[in-house]
């Protein structure tokens, strides 16, 4: 049968060709070799697509879960996770205006929310990534503005370059949260503080209870808690890196809190007296005479720093140097469109001269700082924040129609403060409300400059202000670095916290020339200077790097300039190129 099978008739022996035999095995090696190579392959297959089943499979198990109330820090009625999935691996790119997308890694990602304990207040929103390849360290994700909007923990970092790597393809598990109310819901973004747990959650409660139920949900899924928590935010995430530092201290390895709203209560009391009350009528700047505000800025103040490049470096001796009188028309009234009136002289002095209130607020607190000097008319400068295109008015419409910081106290002041969404902030006294404003800053008022159970924690903390930021003024996280020192110490605060100025800067990170608006360096990696000082000891240099870059891939650094720690600023050293940190040294002032 064998032979008939073979095609070999019975009873005839066929002679083997005297390499037949050597060949025939050499065939049936390579034959059997891809076979199991084939067979290999299939197994291997099997096994990646089992893998990859699994992990799916995983993540999805995760739906439905939740998170007790006794494993949360604070006060809910447990966590509950409304969708979980694995999300394939995605290419950097552009979108359709032209910006980066970072590229993600596969990841499982986790929708869900924390009840609240009054029935009336929102959930808490907030979303988890857990990477399939994890580094095991974490990073919280701050908001902006009033809040209300899911952060994802999907974006890449303020100030890191183009085509940086987001945290969460480095393996990091990200996580944000909207801080327990919804934009979508409500009449006005400030209508949440009506609610006192929504308040306290906006204030500070939000943070600790996702940041909670996040480590819960991290252990759950790798078997371990993350090694390190960072908290990453700028702005009202800044702000929020503060509270987080200051309450719970215990919960975070670093911090990383740029251009924070930290003495929130005075900053928008002071913008709806600067942004409102002072610019009734003939006190309000048009687009140029904001513009005649930065052309009198550079001509005095240009050159302090020893380049003159339409860039302020040196902002302390700038306040020195301009006196915004010498743009007073010359009889006091509005005569052009290059002076300014007396009322609009004396709303740039409101904007550059501290903010007083008749009361004290936490930690003793009694003022709210002056503005910086520079990128006055720039995108994100004076003329959006503190002036805007339109005089201040009531109903308060959009914040692009007026100055943004009329926009945002005003709304605080009816909100937070009143209570009472139709009065009406141009005539808002703050004497009137004098221990509801003491309330609120005790909720909202990252200022405590007691740090020592962070640094007994082994914490570290960087911060950063931009120069030119008209949102919130630099010089509130200078004071409160000053209140730190005052209260730990140089020696000791040095050992764990560090502050840098960006000059030019605006409030979202961004440098332009005052006298061409080229973009000027300004990007920096913050959580790589972090995560060295945690966990290698390595403290960042009194000077760091700012570059910038081509607007497409590969993003090629096309100039660099200084950040220096404060209270250093960068010089020109007289010679060099223009567009290298080493032509400039951070030098005293």
């Amino acid at each position: 049968m064998r032979r008939l099978f073979l095609g070999i008739k019975p009873g005839r022996t066929p002679m083997p060709h005297p390499h037949t035999g050597a060949s025939e095995r050499f065939r049936c090696a390579k034959r059997d070799l891809l076979t199991a190579s084939a067979l290999s392959l299939l197994m291997l297959g099997s096994a990646s697509a089992q893998a990859q089943d699994q992990k799916a499979a995983s993540c999805a198990a995760l739906t439905g879960r939740t998170v007790a109330a006794d494993a949360i820090g604070l006060p809910t009625k447990g966590a509950t996770i409304a969708s979980a999935k694995l999300t394939a691996a995605t290419p950097a790119g552009q979108d359709a205006r032209g910006g980066f997308t970072p590229a993600q890694p596969e990841y499982c990602q986790i929708l869900g929310s924390i009840a609240p304990v009054d029935s009336n207040a929102p959930a808490i929103r907030f979303q988890l990534n857990l990477p399939s390849t994890w580094n095991g360290k974490a990073v919280q994700y701050g908001g902006g503005g009033f809040n209300g909007i899911l952060i994802t923990g999907l974006a890449a970092l303020r100030d890191t370059p183009p085509g940086a790597e987001t945290p969460l393809f480095q393996g990091y598990a990200t996580f944000g949260t909207d801080s327990g109310h919804q934009e979508e819901s409500l009449p006005e973004i400030q209508a949440f503080a009506l609610n006192e747990e929504a308040l306290t959650n906006f204030a500070h409660a939000s943070y600790k209870k996702t940041r909670d139920v996040a480590v819960a949900l991290i252990r759950d899924f790798y078997g371990r808690p993350p090694g390190r928590t960072y908290y990453f935010g700028g702005s009202e995430g800044g702000r929020e890196g503060l509270v987080v530092a200051q309450r719970y201290p215990a919960d975070y390895d670093g911090i990383v809190s740029a251009v924070p709203v930290i003495n929130w209560v005075a900053l928008q009391a002071s913008g709806t007296y600067r942004g409102g009350t002072m610019q009734q009528k003939e006190g309000w700047l048009n687009a140029a005479k904001v513009a005649a505000v930065r052309r009198g800025v550079l001509t005095a103040c240009d050159g302090l720093d020893g380049l003159t490049d339409g860039l302020i470096s040196h902002p302390d001796a700038c306040a020195k140097a301009f006196d915004v009188k010498a743009l007073r028309c010359p009889d006091g009234a509005d005569s052009g469109e290059s002076c300014l009136s007396d009322r609009q002289v004396a709303t740039m002095q409101a904007l550059r001269t501290p903010y007083q209130l008749p009361f004290d607020l936490a930690n003793g607190l009694t003022t709210y700082p002056a503005f910086g000097y520079g990128g006055e008319d720039q995108p994100g400068g004076m003329l959006d924040w503190s002036t805007g295109p339109e005089a201040p008015q009531m109903p308060l419409p959009a914040p692009n129609r007026q100055g943004r910081i009329w926009y945002y106290g005003g709304g605080a002041m009816r909100y937070f403060i009143a209570r009472d969404p139709k009065l009406d902030p141009r005539s808002f006294d703050p004497a009137a409300y004098t221990e509801r404003m003491r309330a609120v800053s005790e909720l909202m008022d990252a200022t405590n400059p007691d740090l020592s159970a962070f640094l007994t924690r082994g914490g570290k903390l960087i911060l950063k202000e931009n120069m030119a930021d008209y949102a919130q003024s630099p010089y509130a996280g200078i004071e409160y670095y000053r209140s730190v020192v005052a209260r730990m110490g140089q020696e000791t605060t040095d050992r764990f916290v560090r502050l840098y100025l960006t000059p030019g800067a605006n409030h979202t990170g961004r440098v332009f020339s005052g006298i061409d608006r080229t973009p000027l360096p300004s990007h920096v990696n913050l959580l790589e200077e972090l995560d060295a000082w945690v966990e290698q000891g390595r403290a960042p240099a009194d000077m760091l790097r700012l570059t910038a870059h081509e607007a497409k891939p590969p993003y090629s650094i096309t100039a660099s300039r200084p950040m220096c720690r404060w209270p250093l600023y960068p010089r020109y050293n007289g010679s060099g190129d223009q567009r290298a940190t080493e032509s400039f040294t951070c030098t005293a002032p």
